[in-house]
């Protein structure tokens, strides 16, 4: 009780707003891949989905971080929460019309070709989505340290991660199959509503959210804002390697979930309730991690435990790309989703301490560019991939390709990430900015 007045009301009303739209995330993790297996099963085109979603993180990061230091923060978050529940309203509205065109994608007759225009359209708005999505989310990352104090961040974003973790993989993925099987449009119509009420809920914060230490006048140009926040993460040296190394898992991650549908759908055999229920396994890995992230933290050390999630997330590759087993690839989900917040946790809170305030949109930016820009990348070798192997060493093999090769790359990882990311490492970048240093170390 007593942590909770710590936290404060604007925190409890951030974290409301985030629960409910990560609940529409949730819906459209299972709705957007469906939908997308019910116009097309060419592996590529299924991928193109993702990529399209995640460019703007390779284009756009880098200015999103300049708008988050320049403009209020909170009425960014507000403003792209409203601009996503037009974008989803429209996919909404396109998928009610062409409802009647759309197959079973599990049904041996399924088109094997796409309706060029459906994708198009599915392309453009995820596209769009993408876009809002990265202003948002580098504005979000850093309102936090505004709301609480530097002591709680650990705490106040384990708790963050664990509601919208629940809300992500646990309620939102089962839901979202289960409307799928009433109506195609009905998830995307709940999902859009999610976005409306987190766009109240932000726009009700009291306060202003504009970075501090800003100059009044004589402000530098946008490129020259840019080149500051890169200049500093890039001397910065453990920040600089976190970059690295999470963009390099992301980009892993990505290849393997480019074709996740056709795997769930073609290797492990389950439909689309199913595929939402094998998705809640992130919420009890999420939920695990958020609660015992400090604890685990604090016993072991932030390097050991980064260096744990590094590892876990490899061996958990490796065992899906194996198995046919439904109950297995849930349990590898629980754990990986176990060492993803808990990696998350630990960098997020890290940044936000590390980071001087008036940077913190911009490095945040350029961590997050290099972070989730290689997204769109794992993703197109992801489809590439299977569509490759396919003809060489049939489908199940193609499917199960990218799993493989993610693991090995997790394990060269691992082996980069030693001479550097360690607990004496962070205990250094944290003292030197809890002493204020005005730059950054080398």
């Amino acid at each position: 009780m007593r942590e909770r007045v710590r936290l404060g009301s604007g925190y409890w009303r951030l974290w409301t707003a985030s629960v409910v739209s990560n609940l529409g995330d949730g819906v459209a993790t299972v709705a957007y891949p469906w939908l997308a297996s019910a116009i097309t099963r060419d592996p590529v085109q299924i991928a193109l989905i993702g990529v399209a979603t995640r460019l703007p993180w390779l284009l756009f990061t880098l200015p999103a971080g300049v708008i988050t230091d320049r403009l209020d923060r909170r009425r960014l978050i507000a403003s792209m929460d409203a601009v996503r529940f037009g974008i989803t309203i429209g996919v909404a509205l396109f998928v009610t019309a062409v409802a009647d065109d759309l197959v079973d994608p599990t049904a041996a007759d399924s088109a094997p070709g796409a309706n060029a225009v459906h994708l198009l359209v599915l392309y453009a708005a995820a596209l769009a989505f993408g876009f809002a999505e990265v202003l948002r989310d580098n504005a979000a990352q850093t309102v936090m340290p505004a709301l609480v104090d530097r002591s709680q961040l650990e705490r106040a974003n384990g708790r963050l991660w664990g509601a919208e973790m629940v809300m992500n993989s646990f309620v939102g993925p089962p839901m979202g199959g289960l409307l799928i099987g009433l109506a195609f449009a009905l998830p995307f119509f709940v999902d859009a509503a999610t976005f409306a009420v987190s766009a109240v809920l932000i726009a009700s914060l009291g306060g202003t959210f504009r970075a501090t230490g800003e100059p009044s006048a004589g402000r530098p140009s946008f490129r020259a804002d840019i080149v500051e926040g890169v200049r500093w993460l890039w001397r910065h040296r453990l920040l600089r390697t976190m970059a690295i190394i999470l963009g390099v898992m992301n980009a892993v991650v990505m290849m393997a979930l480019s074709t996740y549908v056709l795997f769930v759908q073609e290797i492990l055999g389950l439909a689309a309730a199913s595929f939402g229920v094998l998705l809640s396994a992130g919420a009890v890995g999420g939920v695990l991690g958020s609660v015992l992230a400090s604890r685990i933290s604090r016993r072991i050390g932030r390097g050991a435990s980064l260096f744990t999630a590094i590892a876990v997330s490899g061996a958990t590759l490796f065992v899906t790309g194996l198995t046919s087993s439904a109950p297995v690839v849930w349990s590898m989900f629980v754990l990986s989703s176990f060492v993803a917040v808990l990696w998350n946790v630990i960098t997020v809170s890290l940044r936000q301490t590390i980071i001087p305030d008036r940077l913190l949109g911009r490095v945040n930016s350029v961590y997050r560019f290099f972070a989730w820009g290689m997204m769109p990348v794992g993703s197109v070798l992801g489809g590439v991939m299977v569509a490759v192997t396919e003809p060489l060493a049939g489908r199940s093999t193609a499917l199960r390709a990218p799993f493989f090769l993610g693991s090995l790359v997790f394990l060269a990882l691992f082996l980069y990430a030693l001479p550097t990311l360690n607990t004496a490492r962070i205990r250094e970048a944290t003292a030197a900015a809890e002493s204020e240093t005005p730059t950054a170390p080398a």
